[in-house]
């Protein structure tokens, strides 16, 4: 949690003290090139921030990776040897015995 706040930390402190050296400062005119760089580390955040999640906590990685598709068919493929007895040739050799 450490690593998610200190990323939030670095990412909004731009745009925060861009808003505040302007209201500060009564001189100083806005600069569309400064705001936009510290408007896109700040929105950076927010798109990597799951992300972040996904790779340094095992309750999320264990969720994320169960919803992967590839993921999934892997598992069913090696679960699959084994028979169930709930297939098509289990039927009908239940339908002989009797």
């Amino acid at each position: 949690m450490i690593i998610v706040s200190a990323f939030y930390v670095i990412a909004w402190m731009p745009i925060k003290i861009y808003y505040l050296t302007l209201i500060i400062t009564s001189n100083l005119t806005f600069i569309e090139s400064g705001y936009y760089a510290a408007l896109f580390v700040a929105f950076f955040y927010v798109c990597a921030n799951p992300f972040i999640y996904a790779i340094k906590f095992e309750p999320v990685k264990h969720v994320v990776m169960g919803l992967m598709p590839c993921k999934k068919s892997q598992q069913q493929a090696g679960g699959s040897s084994e028979m169930t007895g709930a297939g098509p040739s289990s039927s009908r050799s239940a339908q002989k015995r009797n």
